[in-house]
């Protein structure tokens, strides 16, 4: 069994007007969605290569296939305290502006495509950390799912 899913896999997910499709990740008990096509692979754990003087979310440093991918610990970007009793992570990788990320979870859910109608933008109550790196919430049965934005996350990181 391989420990990669190459966005091709995703290639069969084809949203439909008014929907949103996302693969669903969690981070403690919290649930996010990331817009399934800007995800390259999803990983089981890889040994990483600590980066000695970077910034505390970024883990290290990781090879696929000949990229170089940044790795960042999403717990503590999000302020979340880092789980001991965890087993093991996962890492969602996505290439932005050329360079590659492998972004830290605690595990990766399904592909769940949501209608336009159920988004709303984040609540005014919500933590600062989390309102910079989400684009909005979708109401679900039981349970919101906070919507990651990727790219305004990079830009907290890379600035």
């Amino acid at each position: 069994m391989s420990n990669i899913v190459k966005r091709e896999d995703f290639s069969v997910i084809s949203p439909s007007e008014g929907n949103q499709e996302f693969v669903t990740i969690k981070i403690e008990n919290q649930l996010f969605g990331i817009p399934v096509l800007m995800i390259n692979d999803v990983l089981n754990f890889q040994p990483i290569t600590k980066v000695y003087l970077a910034s505390p979310e970024i883990r290290g440093i990781l090879n696929l296939r000949g990229h170089i991918v940044t790795a960042i610990d999403l717990r503590c970007v999000l302020g979340v305290e880092k789980d001991e009793t965890l087993d093991e992570e996962m890492i969602i990788v996505i290439e932005e502006a050329g360079q590659w990320f492998g972004f830290i979870v605690d595990e990766v859910g399904d592909v769940i495509s949501l209608p336009d109608e159920n988004f709303e933008n984040n609540p005014g109550t919500m933590d600062d950390k989390w309102k910079k790196a989400s684009s909005g919430v979708y109401r679900m049965e039981g349970e919101l799912l906070v919507v990651l934005n990727i790219e305004a996350l990079l830009n907290t990181l890379i600035s």
